[in-house]
């Protein structure tokens, strides 16, 4: 077994036919009951995988969590219930525990029922892979995603892998596309909420592609203590850095995108306002596009932070805007030539100064160019 894998868990991957020939569903148990914790969308078209996990993880515990890709199961009526419910039972009976131990995400297209004929068939000959594969499961929960998202952790010699998908609909509302976290330290299960409500909010509810939140956000760690016993601080610095490097492949990989944008806000009067007007600019599609085409329109921004009108605190005489370190305002002849060399990298970052406070708050979103209107116009057909 790798070193980087936490030990105690087991994966299941395969091909149940739910769209096409891709990996479409998969199953992470821990051979042991686990300290679990996770958070939800707030839409309130919310589909039965996310109101049937809240249900089983109010406990604090859990042991599995089974994905369907490509079919969010939403808008499906006491159809859909009922088959959410009925692939519960089926992984349940598939990794030997019960369906209140399992979690489910769901993820794809809305108002299309499971095709629970193939699905019955199938999940119960699923199998185990010799040794867990977390790769695999970062691959099979994708829809759009370009590519696989994980990042792993140590602390002292317990382990920590985390996974994630969405690149799209992709605006969280107190949770997030969908991102899992298993680890083989040992927490209690309310430190463990705590923790990762903490992070959560720090990393993957400041990620925004599109600015629609999903009905099927979800984000869910399990902790079976199999390892060792973890200082709370060292677990939480760990986590953060796996979410953060999960947050940033997320949204480097937004549909369609070319580019990474990084907002920063500080000098706010506290971190509501400083993510509020930090959101405001990295949605706004007039910046996202500038972004993407290295147009040096810096007033977008201004038009941005602008927009939070609400906060009358925010005097544009007191405000500075910066890319990169190329401060464009105030100043009476911005370096346009500099800030177009800055808007051509990869990774572009934009840093306003309030002057509200000393609170701050990081933001992470990706530029937005006709692949995404493609990729959205054409995803039924």
């Amino acid at each position: 077994m790798s070193e980087l894998n936490p030990i105690g868990f087991h994966t299941f991957v395969a091909n149940l036919g739910v769209k096409d020939t891709t990996r479409d569903f998969t199953v992470v148990v821990s051979e042991h009951p686990c300290a679990a914790a996770a958070v939800f969308t707030q839409s309130r078209f919310a589909g039965p995988s996310v109101l049937l996990s809240r249900e089983h993880v109010a406990d604090g515990s859990a042991r599995a969590v089974v994905t369907v890709s490509k079919n969010a199961n939403v808008a499906n009526g006491e159809r859909g219930v009922r088959d959410a419910a009925e692939v519960v039972a089926l992984t349940a009976a598939l990794v030997g525990c019960a369906p209140q131990e399992v979690l489910i995400g769901s993820t794809g297209v809305i108002g299309r029922p499971y095709p629970m004929e193939t699905m019955r068939a199938g999940i119960p000959g699923v199998r185990a892979g010799e040794e867990p594969d977390f790769d695999a499961v970062s691959e099979a929960i994708m829809t759009t995603d370009t590519h696989p998202k994980l990042a792993r952790a140590r602390i002292g010699s317990a382990t920590l892998v985390g996974v994630a998908k969405g690149v799209g609909m992709l605006e969280p509302d107190m949770a997030t596309l969908l991102t899992y976290y298993f680890t083989d330290a040992a927490l209690p299960a309310a430190e463990l909420d705590a923790v990762f409500r903490r992070v959560m909010n720090r990393t993957f509810n400041c990620v925004s592609v599109d600015s629609d939140t999903s009905t099927s956000d979800t984000a869910v760690i399990l902790a079976n203590g199999a390892a060792a016993e973890v200082d709370p601080a060292e677990f939480e610095a760990a986590l953060y850095s796996v979410a953060e490097d999960l947050t940033k492949q997320v949204a480097r990989d937004g549909e369609g995108a070319t580019k990474l944008i990084e907002v920063v806000v500080d000098r706010a009067r506290d971190e509501e306002q400083a993510r509020r007007v930090a959101k405001a600019i990295v949605n706004s599609p007039l910046v996202k596009t500038a972004v993407h085409g290295s147009d040096p329109n810096w007033g977008r921004v201004a038009m941005a932070v602008g927009k939070c009108k609400d906060d009358t605190d925010i005097d544009p005489d007191r405000v500075v805007i910066r890319f990169g370190d190329l401060v464009v305002y105030p100043q009476a002849e911005p370096d346009l030539a500099g800030l177009t060399e800055v808007m051509n990298a990869d990774e572009v970052l934009i840093h306003v100064s309030l002057a509200t406070g000393t609170a701050a708050a990081r933001v992470w979103g990706c530029d937005l160019g006709d692949g995404y209107v493609r990729i959205n116009a054409d995803y039924t057909t």
